[in-house]
């Protein structure tokens, strides 16, 4: 049977667990002493996720269980070993949740907008070039420079060599002209 020692207002063993029923003992016991602790810290470490709050505390445990060692009297109090294993745990963890990709359930799936298929989006983008055509070519340029060169109004102005009111007065009145050839567009075009 092990003796008990005090350590800071806290028992612990006086040595290494030697048989099952010890080390059973002594696991319950480090969780009554260091248990609420433990949980509150590694609660704060998983933002508010009890559950996994819960199996970081029993991971630790294990831990300990893995390694009497951590528990000689002469490594002084146990608590700040218990409270390293469980931080070094929940970032693990974390680390291991971000490296997998984010899980979904079939219900999530069924909420989840169609993608139309490649002829729609093809006949789609031969709607929009046909109503480009229909713009003057001062107003396909600023649209070119706008929308499929990214350009800002300024590099938009400097680019066609006209002032930037002008590109957003051009830019304006050719997407209201592209509104009212494709009625049925449901496409952002600004």
């Amino acid at each position: 049977m092990t003796t008990a020692i005090q350590d800071h207002g806290s028992t612990r063993p006086a040595g290494p667990p030697t048989g099952r029923h010890t080390e059973e003992r002594v696991l319950a016991e480090l969780q009554r002493e260091h248990g609420a602790a433990l949980f509150t810290f590694l609660l704060r470490l998983t933002s508010g996720d009890r559950q996994r709050a819960e199996d970081l505390v029993q991971e630790t445990l294990l831990r300990v269980w893995q390694h009497p060692e951590a528990l000689a009297p002469e490594n002084g109090s146990v608590r700040p070993w218990l409270f390293t294993v469980g931080r070094r745990l929940a970032i693990d963890a974390r680390r291991a949740r971000l490296s997998r990709p984010t899980e979904v359930d079939g219900a999530s799936l069924d909420r989840t907008p169609a993608c139309a298929d490649h002829a729609e989006r093809s006949a789609a983008v031969l709607d929009v070039r046909d109503a480009v055509q229909t713009l003057s070519p001062e107003h396909r340029a600023v649209l070119h420079q706008v929308y499929f060169r990214d350009a800002s109004t300024a590099e938009a102005a400097a680019a066609l060599d006209i002032p930037p009111g002008t590109v957003k007065s051009r830019a304006y009145y050719a997407l209201r002209a592209l509104r009212r050839v494709l009625p049925g567009y449901s496409g952002d075009l600004h």
